[in-house]
């Protein structure tokens, strides 16, 4: 099981602290909701969580009941969608699925067209990224992470562009896709974070 412990972490941008003195343990089999007003960290706590941003100090450790786990390969147990996420818009929605495969392995039996079906794209799955809207491109950075297996999913304004089926779309991906994997969302929009236990308020 997934531990992990964030311990007196702080990060600063110049001289501007973002967020500092920061001790949280987050659980496998929870969901975490972190919130706070805009910049108060939310994005950057996850981005430092996931291992592409360094903290200014303190430390982040990952831990499984058996292991310390290793920071320079940690990417290999965590999946992440953001706003600000880039997709290869050159690449059709199936090449860039294909190549994200190529390098984080997917849940047992999910295929790139099952994936595609799954978040409703079967009929644009040939189409260049960079034709969608942005709905489409937020429903193939929610397939990327979902469906990568991965103990922990990091979601930062999961909903970002989505329209109602969209939204529908995630909550199901939720229900169906988080078992046992430790989950955090940063979010102020209490729809986007229904399924999370425990919320986490930044710049209080």
């Amino acid at each position: 099981m997934m531990k992990i412990s964030v311990t007196e972490a702080g990060k600063r941008f110049n001289r501007d602290w973002i967020f500092r003195g920061l001790t949280l343990e987050f659980k496998a089999g929870t969901h975490y909701a972190i919130t706070g007003h805009n910049g108060s960290g939310k994005s950057t706590l996850l981005q430092c969580i996931a291992g592409a941003m360094h903290l200014s100090e303190g430390n982040i450790d990952y831990k499984t009941e058996t292991e310390t786990l290793d920071k320079d390969n940690w990417y290999h147990h965590v999946s992440i969608c953001t706003p600000y996420l880039e997709l290869i818009e050159e690449m059709t929605a199936t090449e860039f699925l294909d190549y994200h495969s190529s390098f984080k392995a997917m849940k047992e039996g999910w295929t790139t067209a099952r994936m595609l079906n799954e978040i409703g794209l079967t009929k644009a799955a040939n189409k260049q990224i960079r034709h969608f809207s942005s709905g489409m491109k937020q429903r193939v950075k929610l397939a990327q992470a979902f469906f990568s297996d991965t103990s922990l999913l990091l979601l930062d304004e999961p909903c970002s562009n989505l329209d109602k089926m969209g939204f529908d779309l995630y909550k199901k991906l939720i229900e169906n896709h988080t078992q046992d994997r430790l989950v955090l969302i940063g979010s102020n929009d209490t729809l986007e974070f229904e399924s999370c236990s425990e919320v986490i308020r930044l710049g209080v």
